[in-house]
């Protein structure tokens, strides 16, 4: 395993960028369909992704007491 494998940052780094391309792609279908209920699914999914993207800056950052030691 190479060193950058072992660093935690390049897999956030990896991680977000998968969930942001999914959210992009959540919000772009969004505009394509005219279901309400499927706008609000994909909508709600974005926004969960967009927490989870948050979560790992706050990771990154250290910026919250549970990612500190």
């Amino acid at each position: 395993m190479s060193p950058e494998e072992r660093d935690p940052h390049h897999h956030t780094r990896k991680t977000k960028a998968r969930l942001q391309e999914t959210t992009t792609h959540l919000r772009e279908d969004i505009e394509k369909v005219d279901e309400p209920q499927f706008k609000a699914m994909f909508e709600t999914s974005a926004e969960v992704l967009d927490g989870l993207v948050k979560a790992f800056d706050h990771y990154e950052r250290k910026s919250e007491s549970a990612w500190r030691a």
